[in-house]
C-alpha cells in the first residue's frame, strides 16, 4: 500500500539530506518527496509517498522521529486529501502538428509555456492519473524532455497538519 506522509520539519540546511539518508540507510524506498515552505518561514512541509505495508510505515515514522528536527508526521492517506504533481512536457512540434498538440493540451487543460520553431513546451498540473494520461497522450509526437515534481497533498476542510494547532476556517 502507499502511504502518503505529511511531515512538518525545522526549516534548517541539511534537513533533507538527513530525511533522504535515512530512508537510503533503512532499504526504504522513496516514490516522491516534494519538499517546500509553510506558511511559517521557519519550517518546511515534506510530502513523501512510501510504499509499505502498516510495519514498514511504523518503522518509517519511528526513524523519523529520531531526526532532530523533525517536528510532526502524518499519515494522511487514509484522510481525504487534495494532491497535485507537476509536469513539464516539451514535444516535438512541426507546424503541421500544433493544432493537433494544442487539443491536447485544451482536453488536460495544460497550459502552453513555451513556443519553439520544432517544439512545444507544456506544463499540466493534477493527480497522478491525469499526469500519466497526459504524458501518454503526448507521446505520438515525440516527447523530447519531461521533468516532474513529486506529489504535494493537504487535507481536506478543517483539519490539517499544522504545527501551531490553531483552528482553520473552512
Amino acid at each position: 500500500m502507499r502511504h502518503t506522509l505529511a511531515v512538518l520539519v525545522e526549516n534548517n540546511p541539511g534537513v533533507l539530506a538527513r530525511v533522504a539518508g535515512l530512508f537510503s540507510r533503512r532499504g526504504f524506498n522513496i516514490d516522491s518527496l516534494a519538499v517546500g515552505r509553510t506558511e511559517n518561514p521557519d519550517v518546511s512541509r515534506m510530502t513523501i509517498v512510501v510504499e509499505g505495508d502498516d510495519r514498514i510505515l511504523e518503522q518509517v515514522t519511528k526513524q523519523l522521529h529520531k531526526l532532530i528536527d523533525v517536528i510532526k508526521i502524518s499519515d494522511i492517506s487514509p484522510e481525504e486529501y487534495v494532491d497535485r504533481e507537476l509536469v513539464i512536457i516539451k514535444v516535438h512540434s512541426d507546424p503541421a502538428r500544433r493544432g493537433e498538440i494544442m487539443q491536447v493540451a485544451d482536453i488536460f487543460r495544460a497550459r502552453i509555456v513555451d513556443l519553439g520553431r520544432k517544439t512545444i513546451t507544456l506544463e499540466c498540473t493534477g493527480n497522478n492519473g491525469k499526469i500519466n494520461a497526459f504524458e501518454e497522450s503526448l507521446r505520438p509526437y515525440g516527447i523530447k524532455e519531461l521533468v516532474r515534481t513529486g506529489k504535494i497533498a493537504m487535507l481536506r476542510g478543517l483539519r490539517f497538519t499544522s504545527v501551531n494547532g490553531q483552528k482553520d476556517d473552512d
